[in-house]
This record gives structure tokens, sequence and C-alpha cells, in this order.
């Protein structure tokens, strides 16, 4: 089946949304990295305090899931249909072929380090 890095990078505000929307189809583990960015949106023009600001960074997260079992479009259909706006800036999806995945502590390799342990 193969195994797949599905990074999402998304506004902060959908954090919550996305993580129960990946619970509720079975994802176990994901990593999330606070960051700022910004795409064809450019940043944004506005005010603060009186003064005009022009912020060309955006708070954004960046949440990554490697996933074997589930198959990589179920989690893409899932993250489109939380993110999904008619706003610029909605986020983007990058899929990523994995060729393995070692968990240290064991040394279990590819889908056996993926699966959850009772321990």
């Amino acid at each position: 089946m193969g195994m797949y890095n599905v990074v999402v990078l998304c506004n902060p505000d959908k954090l919550d949304a996305l993580k129960d929307a990946y619970n509720d189809i079975g994802v176990t583990g994901m990593t999330i990295t606070r960051s700022e960015g910004c795409g064809t949106q450019k940043g944004m023009h506005g005010f603060y305090r009186g003064s005009e600001v022009d912020v060309s960074l955006l708070p954004k997260v960046k949440v990554e899931t490697v996933v074997s079992e589930i198959p990589w479009e179920k989690v893409v259909d899932t993250a489109k249909s939380v993110l999904k706006s008619e706003r610029i800036g909605s986020g983007k999806i990058f899929v990523y072929e994995v060729a393995h995945v070692i968990r240290v502590r064991t040394d279990e390799m590819d889908e056996a380090a993926l699966k959850a342990t009772d321990e």
C-alpha cells in the first residue's frame, strides 16, 4: 500500500477542527509546527493603533502525518473538507512518498513503526 507524509499548511484557527476530523478517520499521530508564511495573498495590509501596517508573514500551522493503513486520499479529502473556504489563504496540502519509518525505541520499521502500541 505504501507510506505517505501528508503535510497541511493552514490558518491556526482551523487546527482544532482538523485534529478532530483526523481523529474521526483514525489518524493516530501528527506533528504540528507553528510558523509564519505567505502565499498568493502576500500578507495583509491594515491599521494598528491608528498607524498603517503591512504584515507580509501571516501566522500558519504545519500539520504533518505519515499514513500507511489509511489511504492518503482519504486524509487529503478530510483536510480539504475542513479547510475549504472561498477566501484566499485557505491553505495548501502536500503529499510525499515515504521510503522508511523507524521507531527508535524498538527498531521497528515501516508500517510496524507507525502502529500504535499499548506501552
